[in-house]
């Protein structure tokens, strides 16, 4: 289990993946994975659109822009919808699927009042959940703290299957993405990822 080196208290959430956190007398909103079952609603795919595809790394970005094609020209921000997609694909295919061409990546999406996209690979799971957390909520703690000494110690998320190709970093720039929360299920093999946007009501509340 990661440790985290500073004395802080949680007191309340902003919403269902956002955490107020107090350290010393400052209030900080922290972001935070989410592990669901299965049948929780957040995984429901009523009347969203499916799509699968072989496990090669060489046609990601070909993955992603057939995804993104379908998305309001405003949620497409200059690529960043596009390069998150690609995010979660390739988590599916490298740590998933391990780069086994054979398997199946498996993807739910819909842009209706919000981007929503469900992935499924036939991997074991990401099962870091709880120290990925306690490791982001370090980071984010010494980084407002400016505190340098730590800071190092943050840089750089290293679960069992991270390598130093990726440095495992993306699932920062991911949670900050995705505002409306990042879940996975039990086994840790499905993911859904959810952005809202000013035109949504809930955006707001995920802001």
């Amino acid at each position: 289990m990661v440790e985290v080196p500073y004395k802080y208290s949680i007191v309340g959430k902003k919403n269902n993946n956002t955490l107020i956190v107090k350290v010393d007398e400052d209030v900080l909103e922290i972001r935070q994975l989410i592990v669901l079952s299965d049948d929780h609603e957040v995984f429901k795919v009523d009347k969203m659109n499916y799509i699968e595809f072989r496990s090669d790394i060489n046609r990601l970005r070909e993955y992603a822009m057939f995804i993104v094609k379908d998305a309001p020209e405003h949620y497409k921000e200059a690529n960043l919808l596009e390069q998150q997609i690609c995010e979660l694909i390739k988590n599916a295919i490298r740590h998933g699927n391990k780069n086994d061409i054979n398997k199946k990546v498996k993807v739910w999406y819909s842009f209706e009042n919000r981007v929503k996209v469900i992935v499924v690979d036939e991997g074991e799971g990401f099962k870091e959940v709880d120290d990925w957390n306690n490791f982001n909520l370090a980071r984010t703690i010494s980084i407002f703290k400016q505190d340098f000494e730590n800071i190092m110690n943050f840089i750089s998320w290293r679960g069992r299957n991270v390598n130093e190709m990726d440095g495992g970093n993306a699932l920062f720039a991911a949670i900050e993405y995705w505002n409306g929360g990042i879940y996975f299920n039990e086994k840790g093999n499905k993911v859904c990822a959810i952005k809202y946007f000013p035109d949504s009501p809930e955006y707001e509340k995920y802001k």
